[in-house]
């Protein structure tokens, strides 16, 4: 369907297409052609990207564990990948509102060996080795839409319509998505796909597995004063100004020339419909152990992204007729280690191998049933399974987690004969605002603290205006007559852009106001939102953050 209904559209086949180029989708079009050059085999791979461009919206920490990496292209280094940082020194800090306080490092997040890096730019290095491996990479087509076969089963994808004013109706540019078909196709959407959640519902993928668990990770990039500078130094903290129910914490990596990427993850499994995880951000920044760092620096770079948290209990079917899930929209997060890349790159690797042997015995969009199997084979089932009881046990809040933590993780070694469920979907567990305490939080300084306006813009975030909105609400009364009722409208604080504003509806009551182009698309209303309300869709092509070494 397009603006008018049916409407003509292009189209192009492939033996393979992989939806997202990110770590997880690049790595899969690397080893397909990989294995298709080694065997002198022709193989046609198209990668589709929603970003302006590869790497606009990729953002996470990083410290990265280069073993996928070593795998795949053991000579990165010779190739100039932009692994420049070793990680040198490990902190982990327990916060109280005045005082630091030094812990032992869990085995976990101990980096030896690891690099601190941009996985933004990590991503533009992928795509130009993909590219010199004969792969066609698409920034700014998004996949709007699955395309199944007369049999069901996935055939490739629709790409995004161009040009649809508002209203919906074509403007004077409009341009039909193309049809892109493939003999396989791989979804590497990260986390919350949106087209992964529809082929999760068609077809059953998360029957028989626990609710996927969230979190909201915010970053910033300062330049800092060199005198405080101290590159491969990795400090991750607990505790204030988080309550001990409330599941999070923050990274401070130093990298680069004089480059620090600074984050602040909170578990969208929180209770208090008056916590903003933006402000939380801000205002750890405060502590006196802290802001010494920020002082006399610059604020460079500013993102959010949704992080999976769920990991083995939360893993939902793999494959499809036709297709299968890779990296994170799958969900491979390592939650003690902090660390996905080099798990979803695994995933990726393992799924593309088996797309092409598949593709060698001359399958037409099967079911890639030897991926799970293999999964279970691998070092990357292992180190899943291991860490499984980790992010579940904060349900009991933050000691009786670090004591059950220290069990599993120095008695058992990740081997408990026990597996913990998760907490309720991360939507469901709101309090009414009545029966929570309000947070009050400072006012933004402008030097180490700042608004969300002000941070959207280091995001460099456009959207063309006279677009639909893609963030879609499926009631449009219940903002009003629900969240703002019973909750305080709890979109206006877990949203970091500035989206969702509660104002005058010029009738003596309030209406939600969707600024959608501030969206930096990290999902969070999507997964928060307590009545499931809201639905993210992708905007038109190239829409979005545009992050410079996030």
């Amino acid at each position: 369907m397009g603006a008018e209904g049916t409407v003509e559209r292009e189209s192009m086949d492939f033996d393979v297409v992989i939806v997202g180029a990110g770590p997880a989708g690049l790595t899969a079009a690397i080893r397909l052609a990989q294995l298709a050059q080694a065997e002198g085999r022709e193989l046609t791979v198209c990668v589709l990207e929603k970003g302006a461009e590869v790497g606009a919206h990729i953002l996470s920490g990083a410290v990265l564990e280069p073993r996928t990496l070593d795998e795949l292209l053991p000579d990165w280094k010779e190739r100039g990948a932009p692994l420049t940082t070793p990680a040198k020194e490990d902190h982990f800090l327990y916060l109280t509102e005045t005082r630091a306080i030094p812990l032992p490092v869990p085995p976990q997040m101990r980096n030896e060996g690891n690099w601190i890096i941009s996985l933004s730019n990590l991503c533009k290095w992928l795509a130009e080795q993909a590219g010199q491996l004969g792969v066609e990479i698409f920034p700014g087509f998004p996949a709007a839409e699955v395309l199944y076969d007369e049999d069901g089963r996935v055939a490739g994808v629709i790409t995004g319509d161009m040009g649809v004013k508002k209203d919906g109706t074509p403007g004077p540019n409009y341009q039909p998505g193309m049809e892109l078909r493939a003999r396989i196709t791989l979804f590497a959407e990260g986390c919350r796909g949106h087209l992964t959640r529809r082929l999760e519902r068609r077809f059953g993928l998360r029957e028989g597995v626990q609710h996927q668990t969230y979190g909201i990770g915010i970053k910033e990039l300062w330049e800092v004063d060199p005198a405080k500078h101290e590159p491969g130094k990795i400090v991750h903290t607990i505790g204030w100004p988080l309550d001990s129910r409330t599941y999070g914490g923050s990274f401070i990596y130093h990298w680069g020339e004089n480059r620090v990427s600074y984050g602040f993850v909170v578990g969208l499994d929180y209770e208090n419909p008056h916590l903003s995880p933006f402000d939380e951000m801000q205002r750890f920044k405060l502590h006196p152990a802290i802001r010494p760092l920020f002082e006399g620096g610059r604020r460079i770079g500013y993102g959010a992204r949704a992080l999976v948290e769920g990991g083995f209990q939360s893993l939902p079917k793999l494959v499809f007729p036709g297709g299968a899930l890779v990296g994170d929209c799958a969900g491979f997060l390592i939650v003690p280690k902090i660390k996905g890349t080099h798990t979803a790159m695994k995933s990726a690797m393992i799924a593309a191998e088996c797309a092409f042997e598949a593709l060698k015995a001359g399958a037409d969009r099967p079911v890639l049933e030897s991926y799970p199997e293999r999964l279970r084979q691998s070092w990357l089932w292992e180190e899943l399974y291991r860490a499984r009881n980790i992010r579940p046990s904060f349900k009991w809040g933050l000691w009786p987690a670090l004591a059950y933590s220290a069990v599993d993780t120095y008695l058992f070694r990740g081997r408990a004969p026990w597996t913990l469920r998760h907490h309720g979907p991360d939507h469901a567990v709101l309090k009414k605002a009545s029966e929570a305490p309000k947070i009050a939080y400072p006012k933004p300084d402008g030097k180490i603290t700042f608004d969300k306006l002000s941070s959207v813009f280091l995001a460099n975030v456009y959207h063309e205006e006279d677009q639909p909105c893609h963030l879609r609400l499926k009631d449009r009364a219940i903002p009003v007559e629900v969240n703002l009722k019973l909750y305080d409208g709890p979109e206006q604080r877990y949203c970091p852009a500035n989206v969702y504003e509660f104002v005058d509806d010029g009738q003596g009551g309030r209406r939600l106001q969707i600024n959608f182009t501030n969206c930096v698309h990290c999902k969070t209303c999507d997964i928060k939102d307590p009545m499931q309300n809201i639905e993210w869709v992708t905007p038109e092509g190239s829409g979005g953050p545009n992050y410079v070494d996030m």
